[in-house]
């Protein structure tokens, strides 16, 4: 009787992603072929920006951002929420069907007219303030430079 081998952790681990960019990929190849969508400009490369997203706070691997990966988003931005209100923002995304946001509903909300708070956010991302403090210590002065 053959034995089939056991798959190591990383090549399993390894497949699990491979499976869930193949997923991610369909949904995206669903968009693009949407009329609904056609007009909306550089498509391939927002919705392959949201793929990224998407896949960084999907912590559980599911396919699906459940609450805390969502809470790990928002603090990750510099914008932290309590558990209710990132419940508050799931059932904005989903309709109040759902406790977790899946891909499709990902996109659709980024793409669609609704002005989502978790939309607003993502796309404020990039425009976060930098602290510019200087690191190390302080550099020297002498007294002329004093006020």
């Amino acid at each position: 009787m053959p034995h089939k081998p056991e798959m190591q952790g990383g090549k399993a681990f390894g497949r699990l992603k491979a499976q869930q960019e193949e997923r991610l990929q369909e949904v995206n190849k669903e968009f693009l072929s949407d009329q609904k969508y056609s007009d909306e400009e550089d498509l391939e490369e927002k919705l392959e920006s949201f793929k990224e997203k998407y896949v960084e706070f999907d912590l559980n691997d599911q396919g699906e951002i459940d609450m805390m990966g969502l809470k790990r988003m928002m603090e990750k931005l510099g914008v932290p929420k309590t558990h209710l209100e990132v419940k508050k923002m799931i059932s904005e995304v989903t309709g109040g069907c759902s406790e977790t946001i899946n891909y499709r509903d990902f996109v659709k909300m980024m793409l669609g007219k609704r002005s989502a708070v978790l939309k607003l956010v993502m796309m404020f991302e990039g425009k976060t303030t930098v602290n510019n403090t200087p690191l190390g210590p302080p550099p020297k002065r002498d007294i002329a430079s004093l006020p």
